[in-house]
């Protein structure tokens, strides 16, 4: 029986190829990006860069550093770590990760506790650094130091001064801290040796000795 003539004016279907579908499919996707990008587009004229700009050849400034004030010729890329490694000698600083997950680098600023990897040596302004240099006074160590020496808690060496910083925090601003304030404020330290049950025990020592 043959087939029945198609109506008249109407065209045959064409089957649906892989190829096909494919073709279409990407085409709507680049659509659906141009219609997004155009919709949300930003005049970046809109919104001016504020700020000092700097560079590109290096430039003197000034900062204090563990109460002295120190000057230092430093190119606009240069991270507090650097500047404090490579231009101040003051290498007690360590610069493990290099992306502020490991707070090996822990300074204070101004008293709180920040990634010097991470933050750039112009954004530190009128502010003092403290770095771990800055923690023994008149000769004597912090007693955080000092429970690290009786309780073992360095090994390698790597995170001990980042661990030092954030334990002396902790206790120069709790009295009386117990093993979850401790490990909160450590959460931050990475330690691939594993000495974190010395530190603890250390920076809980050290608690009850500091004024």
């Amino acid at each position: 029986m043959e087939d029945k003539k198609q109506e008249s004016g109407s065209q045959p279907k064409k089957a649906i190829t892989r190829r096909s579908f494919l073709r279409g499919a990407g085409l709507s996707t680049a659509g659906s990006v141009l219609l997004t990008t155009n919709a949300f587009a930003i005049d970046y004229n809109e919104y001016p860069v504020a700020g000092e700009e700097f560079g590109p050849d290096a430039i003197t400034i000034k900062m204090k550093v563990n109460g002295i004030t120190k000057s230092l010729s430093v190119e606009p890329r240069t991270t507090l770590a650097s500047a404090l490694r490579d231009h101040l000698e003051l290498t007690g600083t360590k610069v493990v990760c290099d992306r502020g997950s490991c707070s090996a680098c822990t300074v204070y600023l101004d008293g709180e506790p920040v990634n010097s990897c991470m933050l750039s040596v112009f954004d530190v302004g009128e502010k003092e650094v403290t770095t771990i240099e800055g923690i023994a006074k008149d000769g004597e160590l912090h007693p955080v130091q000092q429970a690290f020496i009786e309780h073992d808690a360095s090994q390698c060496g790597y995170c001990t001064p980042g661990m030092v910083m954030s334990c002396v925090h902790l206790v120069d601003n709790n009295t009386n801290p117990n093993l979850e304030d401790v490990k909160k404020a450590t959460r931050g330290n990475l330690c691939r040796c594993g000495t974190h049950p010395h530190v603890f025990k250390a920076t809980l020592d050290a608690s009850k000795k500091t004024i």
